[in-house]
């Protein structure tokens, strides 16, 4: 099982009512063969031991058909956070159909973000959780992704936080003014050293913590593997625990 990792993230124009606000990233679970479902119950129980504001999953939940994998996943409904558990697609949700994994996702409580936006009311103040589709989306029929679709109607004055399975286009999703972006794909690089391989389809972006320009990114070395090339040496898998501060 991954262990918690814990990261202070300072936010720009954090509300004061958000200090010490607790989010839960998981990604790039692969549930699969090799990710089964005492494996999936084993990361529920631990991530539910935080006791979370929010909890996000960042894509790659599975590989496989929803029939295939359809009791792997049910621990996924156990997932408990305070303001309830936000997904979005990765790439391989929509080698495997996406239109029915999202069905079943939100049977399982896992309220998916596809180029939409989710308002979370913690206290007396807002934070705006977007979430875009993965860049495979329109090879399989679907829309790609579309940030200013997905923060349309957002309130103007809450910080933003974005979903985004792809760390790049990290420089424009802060020009753009998002605040965090928390994404995964790369599965921190696998292979400690494996930076040249990894890093330029990923704009340089590979693993944990960066900072563009007033954005924090945060790329999490996943939860689980994928079982193409399930390996990992000095890369740690993980469950990511987010405590949000207000930057100086």
């Amino acid at each position: 099982l991954p262990e918690v990792h814990r990261v202070d993230l300072a936010v720009k124009n954090l509300p004061a009512a958000l200090e010490g606000f607790k989010l839960v990233q998981l990604s790039d679970l692969h549930i699969s063969k090799l990710f089964q479902q005492d494996w999936v119950q084993g990361v529920v129980e631990r991530t539910n031991a935080i006791q979370a504001d929010l909890i996000v999953v960042t894509g790659d939940f599975i590989d496989g058909s929803v029939q295939a994998r359809r009791d792997d996943v049910a621990p996924l409904a156990q997932l408990r956070a305070r303001h309830g558990v936000l997904g979005i697609p990765g790439n391989h949700e929509y080698y495997f159909d996406y239109g029915a994994w999202k069905a079943r996702f939100e049977q399982l409580g896992v309220r998916m973000l596809t180029n939409q936006h989710a308002v979370v009311q913690h206290g007396n103040a807002q934070l705006t959780v977007a979430g875009i589709a993965d860049a495979v989306a329109a090879l399989y029929g679907y829309e790609g992704p579309d940030l200013p679709k997905a923060l349309d109607g957002a309130p103007a004055d809450a910080p933003v936080v974005l979903l985004s399975h792809r760390p790049a286009g990290a420089a424009r999703n802060a020009q753009a003014g998002v605040a965090v972006q928390l994404s995964g794909h790369t599965h921190g690089g696998m292979v400690l050293g494996m930076e040249p391989v990894f890093g330029p389809p990923n704009e340089g972006y590979l693993t944990r913590g960066y900072r563009v320009g007033d954005m924090q990114l945060y790329v999490s070395n996943g939860t689980g593997l994928w079982m193409g090339f399930p390996i990992r040496l000095g890369i740690p898998s993980e469950i990511t625990e987010f405590v949000l501060t207000r930057a100086q």
